[in-house]
């Protein structure tokens, strides 16, 4: 079975944001550490070559493919953050309502600024995400 791309590395968060050239998309990268450590009660680790991603927890699928994939993260995009909250997006329909200025994929949400969206509710995200995921893991 293939093993996930996605995966904690012994990269240098501090090394990566360094090379976050746009001063205001690194301070909202600063203010994300501090959101998403505080939530997940975990340090960030870098997970790929982008992706700063916070805790983990394990999965398994029906088909029996199973591993480990971090509780919460956001990765610093050319044209956007890409913070990774939750897995089902589509059951957190009223929580998205609230959030302000953003555009979704699949797992993740994509942001300009930090300022273009209401911190509380995205908070909230987290936290319903980190127990959601937690509930789910296998037993």
């Amino acid at each position: 079975m293939a093993e996930n791309k996605t995966r904690e590395t012994d990269n240098c968060v501090n090394d990566f944001l360094s090379g976050v050239e746009d001063d205001g998309v690194r301070e909202d990268c600063e203010k994300l550490i501090k959101i998403m450590e505080k939530l997940t009660k975990a340090p960030p680790k870098m997970w790929g070559t982008s992706i700063i991603g916070f805790g983990t927890y394990h999965y398994k699928y029906a088909s029996g493919r199973e591993g480990d994939m971090m509780l919460s993260g956001f990765s610093p995009r050319k044209k956007n953050l890409s913070l990774y909250v939750t897995c089902n997006l589509d059951e957190h329909a009223e929580l998205l309502e609230k959030l302000g200025k953003f555009k979704r994929g699949k797992g993740c949400l994509y942001v300009k600024r930090l300022e273009d969206i209401h911190l509380p509710t995205l908070k909230k995200m987290i936290r319903t995400s980190i127990k959601d995921l937690k509930a789910a893991e296998p037993k």
